[in-house]
């Protein structure tokens, strides 16, 4: 990756970090609101899930752009962190803050969305490489360890 696209991801990264630190306060939505209306209730409760939602993104957004930048000042971004492969320039620029390459990206989805074909031997864990661990043992139904 050469300086002008590094220096423009370094950019993109701390404006996205700047609007998510810079966005409204949604810390005050939270409150609980009484009502003797139930629907009301239920309306304010419906507002309050939706702002912890927005709050868990937010802060999830926040954790990655400033992972993606210290990987930048530590040198390693742009290497996933499953399997140490580089990713992709065109992965970068559409997603600044990529944690994995595309292919571990998908396997991570798949596995997050319980997709069949998608277990354990195939699962992503950030900065192990699956290669380097044996195959884990089981227990079978005869009481021995059998390899998985």
């Amino acid at each position: 990756m050469n300086d002008t696209n590094f220096g423009l991801l370094k950019a993109t990264l701390e404006t996205k970090l700047a609007t998510i630190a810079t966005g409204s306060d949604k810390r005050a939505d939270i409150v609980i609101q009484q009502s003797a209306d139930d629907l009301d209730q239920t309306q304010f409760a419906t507002e309050r899930d939706l702002t912890v939602s927005l709050l868990n993104r937010d802060s999830q957004m926040s954790r990655r752009v400033k992972g993606a930048l210290r990987r930048m000042e530590d040198g390693t971004y742009g290497t996933c962190l499953a399997c140490e492969e580089p990713i992709s320039v065109k992965r970068l620029q559409a997603v600044p803050w990529a944690e994995l390459c595309i292919h571990c990206q998908e396997r991570s989805d798949r596995a997050a969305a319980g997709a069949p074909g998608a277990g354990h031997a195939e699962g992503v864990e950030l900065g192990v490489r699956w290669e380097q661990f044996p195959a884990p043992e089981k227990v079978s139904e005869n009481g021995g360890a059998d390899r998985m």
